[in-house]
């Protein structure tokens, strides 16, 4: 985001080097991957997993943005929280766990949930943005600032056995408002999910990061996988931009 990149040195070609023999994404995409800043909202369930997977990937700078302590109930998921840690900030743990995997990682620890309030200064901060939060506010306030600030959004989601992705592309692809116009009611941030359910859909998300960062591979832009762990069903649907959309509706794709 400063303008300023360091070449590759020595331990970080040897580090990815599997990943640099990947077509179309080699030294130039892994330099994509090191001068970004990705903001990751919350490192709960799926961000943890999100965050991880960018940090072995190399991504160069995470914001983290999850307030409150750890809580017993989030052992099942948060894998960036230990059970020594309990009592203490989220943040603090998902930065140790993350600078132990990639200790040339910057971590940029925010201990607030994203609201109205803080969204524009997150976003702007970031790259773009992977939207792992629990509650229909945080993600509209995510996708407006990010709509706004024309920032790509991937936006993962899961309930029970079921999961989804898609990647906002702004003036290309719906937002969420086209998806989500009004927060759904009754909806709470305590659901039924299994950890595994987390995993799954959280290595999707930070593999569409990293395509829409590096430029490699064929993003979900106007598609939405969708995924019923029950029976193994995914299926990719096409997703359509509402012309009435309060957020995007009036944005234009690039040239």
């Amino acid at each position: 985001m400063d303008g300023a990149s360091t070449p590759l040195n020595r331990e970080e070609l040897a580090t990815y080097e599997w990943q640099l023999d990947v077509p179309g994404f080699g030294e130039a995409g892994q330099q994509k991957l090191k001068d970004a800043t990705v903001l990751v909202s919350r490192v709960g369930g799926l961000g943890s997993v999100v965050a991880y997977e960018l940090a072995a990937a190399g991504v160069g700078r995470l914001i983290l943005a999850h307030a409150g302590d750890i809580n017993p109930s989030d052992l099942n998921r948060q894998l960036l929280m230990t059970h020594t840690a309990l009592g203490t900030a989220r943040v603090e743990s998902a930065a140790t766990r993350l600078k132990e995997l990639n200790p040339r990682l910057d971590v940029v620890k925010v201990p607030e949930n994203v609201s109205e309030e803080n969204a524009d200064r997150l976003v702007g901060q970031a790259d773009l943005v992977v939207d792992c939060a629990p509650l229909f506010e945080e993600r509209l306030a995510m996708n407006r600032a990010a709509v706004q600030q024309g920032k790509p959004l991937v936006e993962c989601a899961m309930y029970e056995l079921q999961a989804q992705v898609t990647a906002v592309l702004p003036g290309r692809t719906p937002c969420v408002a086209c998806l989500h116009p009004q927060p759904p009611p009754a909806w709470k941030r305590r659901f039924p999910v299994f950890g595994a359910v987390s995993g799954t859909v959280g290595c999707l998300g930070a593999m569409e990061a990293i395509k829409v960062l590096a430029g490699v591979g064929e993003p979900l832009a106007g598609r939405m996988l969708t995924m019923d762990l029950r029976d193994m069903r995914f299926r990719a649907l096409e997703i359509r931009r509402r012309p009435d959309c309060a957020i995007c509706g009036g944005l234009h794709a690039e040239a």
